[in-house]
């Protein structure tokens, strides 16, 4: 990988920055009781603390992703890890279930970052290597998605369920700290065209490209396997 500006250990940090990031939307689920619990919010409805989580997700790759071919890309994803690092603090610290709500709202808006620095690795890669370093770097999503769960429960079970969030913030900003050392600070923005357009953009992709529909049916369903899992632990 001597022709990019790249390194193995850059790859190998960009994988593991997508896994916390992603995790960040997944740790929830096991830690409802415990939150319905402390909270006091009726079991019957404790379900909206993940519904706003991905609908958080689903809102940032509309508006956010788009931005990373107007901005560079660099200062973007450090950016998002910051603030990532606040909004998991917010659900940490929250002291009732407005501010409990609002940091998971936050968490999956900005837990997006995963796609940009997808991008970016794609980017800086050399054409050759390119294949390879997007694998590694969204093999780093799986892993985060299928881990979230499982270290979630643990953490609660020994330490309650705050401290899964607190950890993740200290993560999320040693990542962030990290990438903004590391990551080359040559890109720069590759749009013209203005952030509505590309936001509009995205609905023209999905309408032209039949490949794109399909796929994002299959992810669709596979994620909503995925998260019907049970509350505790992982999946059997």
């Amino acid at each position: 990988m001597s022709s990019s500006p790249l390194s193995g250990a850059v790859v190998l940090l960009l994988a593991i920055a997508c896994g916390l990031s992603v995790a960040n939307v997944y740790y929830a689920q096991p830690l409802l009781d415990a939150m319905a619990e402390t909270f006091a919010m009726d079991p019957a409805t404790v379900g909206i603390i993940i519904a706003l989580t991905q609908v958080g997700y689903g809102v940032g790759l509309l508006l956010l992703v788009p931005l990373g071919d107007l901005l560079n890309r660099r200062r973007l994803i450090v950016t998002q890890l910051l603030l990532s690092t606040l909004a998991v603090l917010v659900v940490a610290l929250s002291s009732n279930s407005f501010w409990l709500l609002a940091g998971m709202a936050l968490t999956g808006l900005l837990a997006v970052v995963a796609q940009v620095m997808v991008a970016l690795a794609a980017q800086l890669a050399s054409p050759e290597q390119r294949g390879h370093v997007v694998g590694l770097v969204t093999s780093g999503i799986v892993v985060g998605l299928l881990l979230a769960r499982c270290v979630s429960g643990a953490m609660a079970d020994l330490a309650g369920w705050r401290s899964v969030y607190l950890l993740s913030a200290g993560l999320t900003l040693l990542m962030a700290l990290l990438l903004w050392r590391v990551l080359p600070d040559t890109e720069q923005p590759r749009a013209t065209g203005t952030y509505g357009a590309l936001v509009r953009s995205v609905f023209s992709l999905f309408k032209e490209e039949k490949v794109l529909r399909d796929r994002a049916v299959l992810a669709m369903l596979t994620f909503a396997a995925g998260t019907s899992c049970g509350r505790r632990w992982c999946c059997p």
